[in-house]
């Protein structure tokens, strides 16, 4: 049942994010998260400053489109899109879960890139959603 609940949650959470629904989209972190930016080395500590800093982004984003939750427990991963004046942004978050709020969050944001042409022979190109 737990786990549902946990799901519910951050379905919410993603939908209130693509919506920009700055309230609903922070009441799935406790008080005291921690959310971590490993490429920039930032750390975010606490709700209110999380908020705070999502609020002031100076790009608002255009699109948002979630690829993929997986989880178990209370270990959660979403693969999702982003879309900041017009370019795409990859990102995967890993929530971590503790009295049903997500204490610990780990967010990777990666730009797209060109296929090299010296593995064509081996993919597929255009296989992945995009918004």
């Amino acid at each position: 049942m737990e786990e549902q609940n946990i799901r519910l949650a951050i379905d919410r959470h993603w939908a209130a994010s693509a919506a920009g629904d700055q309230v609903a989209e922070h009441e799935i972190y406790r008080y005291d998260i921690v959310c971590e930016y490993p490429q920039s080395g930032e750390v975010i500590r606490g709700r209110s400053n999380l908020q705070a800093l999502r609020s002031h982004h100076p790009g608002r984003p255009s699109g948002f489109s979630v690829r993929r939750i997986v989880g178990k427990v209370n270990l959660w991963i979403t693969e999702y899109v982003i879309i900041y004046e017009g370019n795409r942004v990859y990102t995967v978050s890993i929530m971590e879960f503790r009295d049903g709020k997500v204490s610990h969050e780990t967010q990777y944001f990666a730009d797209p890139f060109n296929a090299p042409a010296w593995r064509a022979q081996w993919v597929e190109t255009g296989a992945v959603d995009h918004i």
